[in-house]
């Protein structure tokens, strides 16, 4: 819901999701500090009345909105407006809620003695188990269901109940007999005795903490960047985070410690050998992801468990369980980004979860080292044979298989199997995927890649820039064809069209761009005409204006090239209405879709910036959802007319010479769509195909169904 409200304003990159998430793990250590703090009040009864209070003060607050005290984001430092926002909306509610588990666990042990009944940690399941629930629903029920003011109102109620619910049972809590819990002199299973430092618990149990926390984070980006970005792949790491929580805090748990460490031996080696491969079938490579990730966190949690203190220590156990997941996340959130190019803290994470694994040394069996012997040989010939011969692929793989199978069979000496999944992830990545990146870059939009390809009927060869799993422009090397618009953006395409017909009507245009990429449009820019980028990354400018890497913004261009970094709803909204006559619209090519760019409240305001023969062009191309349909119905509730083109490159072209789109565009009156009726390429617009996405509704799941509809006729 939080990420509802500040949709408008934030673009859908997976730096928004960790930056959240990395806030709201922040929100939950100050819940649980508080919790904790709250326990050294003898009386439940003055527990109750502080508590109450708070949850009375954090109420004021409400319905959750998002305040303009810190005024519009800024693309110099959008993380840390996101953390003020996300503090002045939702800060107090969720802090003060957060303490609700630790809480409820500390009041239960106050009335039942240790070994009576099923023990307070097994609430932490069911309190998990509640969050995941919620989880899946929002997307699923609630989402298309409540417009976002509905939803505020529902939960402000929802939140005035919980309190009175909690006034409750602290009061029934305090009028019941108290039980004193023993003083606890070690931890379960004899982690620590009286001589060891209680420094060293509590920072086992933090490191236990953040590395599920950091790898959820990491597989989130990993996959969105690497493999596929499709919507709420986002969610299914932190379900599957919350999942491992119910389970380890089973009493009879469903997956049992032994069972967990086989698979997750099994799903790490194979995970280490797929990482640098992107070629591979998607649902295999994800399936794998996630379920590395998975026992991985499943294994960590189970250690934590096995550690649990008796419950007279139980806030301070779950204090440290909260400070590592903030550290956890705040290392993937701001610093992984700052030191890495690439996400590399997500296979270094990986690797660190085998420290969760039972530190036996299990090297006193001789054949355990033969394997690590050929493990070590494998690794080094496989990058080799890569290396010197082109044709290797299939002996590599089959060597990389060997090691796989040897890490897996050597899986109990903690140590030799650390060492083979360290160079399994080393060899693998130097075998995997040959594609040629001379430069990367990443900022807190993403990472972003500048490869080449030789194509021969572009004279050679071919520069490519691709942000996470799309590519975002492409531009040739040759001289004659260095300034030909190619890919997404060719004469042949839809996009091209429009320009074309303009560049006719007019001896001169004055033309918005929503999306840099590689800046290829700017090469339809006459002298006499003028162009405005709005981007929200300013890397993506610095790289579309180097001449090292593409050269359409300086070299081809004509007229003159403006840009405006931030988000494109807000720096729109700054421009003088009846400005443009051509506004391109290409944000929505990447996976990752901003949909705040595609409401009914942000094609008024872009039909609104065009001149009265203006035309809007909006390129809806998506592997994943359908998003025709929503933008037809947008485009009519807006107050605007439409045509549709479904394009498809001509039989034979040649590589990146154009490609698939699907397009929509838009204008204030018939008139202006004139030029185009009569092509027999672009089609009247159905806007009853579905409902017009607003600022408070979208509906994501209606367009993955539709889009698999469009996949799987025999879908109802």
């Amino acid at each position: 819901m939080a990420a509802k409200l500040l949709l408008p304003l934030m673009g859908g990159t997976p730096a928004v999701w960790n930056t959240s998430m990395a806030f709201f793990q922040t929100a939950l250590l100050l819940g649980y500090a508080y919790a904790h703090l709250l326990q050294k009040v003898a009386s439940v009864r003055r527990q109750v009345l502080i508590h109450g209070g708070a949850l009375l003060l954090a109420a004021l607050v409400l319905p959750l909105r998002v305040h303009e005290v810190l005024g519009p984001p800024t693309s110099d430092h959008p993380a840390l407006w996101l953390l003020g926002a996300l503090a002045l909306m939702v800060g107090a509610p969720f802090a003060v809620l957060s303490a609700t588990a630790p809480l409820a666990q500390a009041w239960h042990a106050r009335i039942y003695r240790e070994g009576e009944g099923r023990g307070p940690y097994v609430l932490y399941a069911a309190s998990n188990l509640g969050s995941l629930i919620a989880l899946l629903a929002y997307p699923i029920a609630v989402e298309p269901a409540l417009a976002v003011q509905a939803q505020t109102f529902i939960w402000s109620l929802g939140y005035g109940g919980f309190a009175v619910l909690m006034a409750c049972l602290g009061l029934m809590v305090a009028r019941m007999p108290s039980q004193s819990a023993p003083a606890s002199a070690g931890l379960v299973e004899g982690l620590a005795t009286a001589a060891d430092p209680i420094w060293r618990t509590r920072l086992i149990w933090i490191g236990l903490a953040a590395i599920p926390s950091s790898l959820m984070l990491g597989v989130t980006t990993h996959i969105t960047t690497d493999v596929a970005s499709a919507p709420f792949i986002w969610v299914v790491p932190l379900a599957l985070y919350l999942l491992t929580f119910v389970i380890a805090f089973q009493d009879r748990p469903l997956i049992s410690r032994d069972v967990a460490l086989v698979v997750h031996a099994a799903a790490l080696a194979a995970c280490a050998v797929v990482l640098p491969f992107h070629t591979t079938n998607l649902v295999l490579l994800l399936a794998i992801h996630l379920a590395a990730f998975f026992f991985t966190a499943l294994v960590c949690h189970q250690a934590l468990v096995a550690r649990r203190p008796p419950p007279a220590r139980l806030t301070e156990f779950y204090l440290c369980l909260s400070i590592g997941g903030v550290l956890g996340g705040a290392f993937n959130a701001f610093l992984a980004p700052v030191i890495f190019t690439n996400v590399w803290e997500y296979p270094l994470v990986l690797a660190l979860g085998v420290l969760a694994r039972p530190w036996e040394m299990a090297t006193d069996k001789p054949w355990r080292w033969g394997l690590f012997a050929i493990a070590v040989v494998a690794v080094i010939v496989a990058p080799v044979l890569a290396g010197l011969y082109a044709g290797s692929e299939s002996v590599v793989r089959i060597l990389l298989g060997v090691v796989v199978v040897a890490a897996f069979l050597i899986r109990r000496s903690m140590v030799l199997f650390l060492a083979v999944i360290v160079m399994l992830l080393i060899c693998a990545q130097m075998v995997g995927d040959r594609v040629d990146v001379r430069q990367q870059w990443r900022s807190f939009f993403g990472v972003a890649r500048q490869s080449v390809m030789p194509v021969e009927a572009l004279g050679g060869e071919v520069r490519m820039l691709a942000h996470g799993t799309t590519l975002h422009g492409a531009q040739a090397t040759s001289p004659e064809h260095r300034c030909r618009p190619i890919v997404y953006y060719a004469p042949e395409t839809p996009i091209g069209q429009v320009f074309a017909a303009r560049r006719a009507e007019k001896a001169s245009l004055n033309i918005g761009a929503v999306g840099l990429g590689t800046g290829t449009v700017a090469a339809y820019v006459r002298a006499e005409d003028r162009m405005t980028f709005f981007e929200i990354d300013p890397m993506m400018v610095a790289i579309a204006t180097d001449p090292a890497y593409f050269s359409y913004t300086t070299d081809c261009a004509k007229g003159p090239i403006d840009y405006v970094i931030g988000d494109a709803r807000l720096t729109l909204q700054d421009q003088p209405e009846g400005r443009f006559d051509l506004l391109l619209l290409d944000a929505f090519s990447s996976d990752a879709v901003p949909a705040h760019l595609l409401t009914v409240e942000a094609v008024r305001m872009y039909l609104a910036r065009l001149k009265p023969d203006g035309v809007l062009i909006m390129h809806l191309s998506n592997r994943n959802l359908d998003l025709i349909s929503p933008a037809m119905a947008v485009v009519e509730a807006a107050g605007g007319v439409g045509l549709l083109q479904r394009h498809a490159p001509a039989y034979g072209s040649p590589p990146l010479w154009e490609s698939a789109e699907d397009v929509v565009i838009v204008a204030r009156s018939e008139d202006a769509l004139a030029p185009y009726e009569n092509d027999v390429r672009w089609d009247p617009i159905d806007p009853t195909l579905a409902a017009p996405w607003t600022d408070a509704y979208t509906n994501l799941p209606g367009a993955v169904y539709a889009r698999m509809k469009e996949i799987w006729a025999w879908l109802p």
